[in-house]
């Protein structure tokens, strides 16, 4: 559960420097919001490929076996994420951040801002995917550029929404948290398996905090919340389709 405290702790740190006003102008200027979503995207794409390409491995054969078993998970996943409109339901969830800044400020704004960005900080699809990742493998790094996401998001949204912001350190901890431990439930026996169970999950988990990536850095715009359902296709398949 460590990636989810320092997650937390991104939060309640971007919150505090919010809270009190912290604009140095030289930081600001050595590192304009820009750079620092670069470099945190571009260490996104490495923790993501890293995590896909361990689980490569195998004779030549296994390897085309799992990349087949990936593809096949992506396609269903994608299906299914379709039906159940996962991808709607995060972008209503962006919608309504949208509103919430654009409104006039009011009486309520500690519990606007404290609904809005417990909402934007769990839904994003690196909530589910580094916790997944932590709970099967120990400390996930994904969860080190979240944290950098999220606090920077909460450092900007304290002057708008004041101390309310830093408040959905809670619930983004909880909700990590649990998901780390569902994970971490599963691993043994995923583990021991005489089918690659878990290095399906983690290909298809880390091709998806690459496509994070994609979003982070703006070069391509990819609905990964559609995607989710792929991180159980993979090890059913597995299970089915491995010889």
């Amino acid at each position: 559960m460590t990636g989810a405290l320092i997650n937390a702790l991104g939060i309640v740190i971007g919150g505090a420097l919010g809270l009190a006003a912290f604009k140095p102008k030289k930081l600001a200027t050595a590192f304009p919001p820009s750079m620092l979503k670069n470099i945190l995207g571009l260490c996104t794409v490495v923790f993501g490929i890293r995590l896909a390409w361990v689980s490569f491995h195998g004779s030549f054969g296994q390897i085309l076996g799992k990349l087949g078993i990936l593809m096949l998970a992506l396609a269903l996943g994608k299906l299914a994420g379709k039906a159940l409109r996962l991808q709607k339901l995060s972008n209503s969830v962006g919608r309504r951040a949208s509103q919430t800044l654009a409104a006039p400020i009011s009486q309520h704004r500690i519990n606007d801002g404290f609904l809005m960005t417990t909402g934007l900080f769990c839904i994003g699809p690196l909530a589910l995917l580094a916790s997944v990742d932590e709970g099967l493998n120990g400390l996930s790094k994904v969860f080190m550029v979240k944290a950098g996401i999220d606090g920077l998001a909460t450092y900007a949204f304290c002057e708008t929404f004041g101390w309310g912001v830093v408040l959905s350190a809670i619930p983004v901890l909880a909700l990590e948290s649990a998901l780390t431990r569902g994970a971490q439930c599963l691993e043994p026996y995923l583990r021991h398996q005489p089918r690659p169970l878990l290095d399906a999950i983690n290909a298809v988990d880390g091709l998806l905090i690459f496509c994070v990536a994609m979003i982070i850095l703006g070069l391509k715009k990819i609905e990964v919340a559609d995607y989710f359902p792929s991180l159980a296709f993979a090890p059913l398949l597995t299970w089915w389709l491995w010889r």
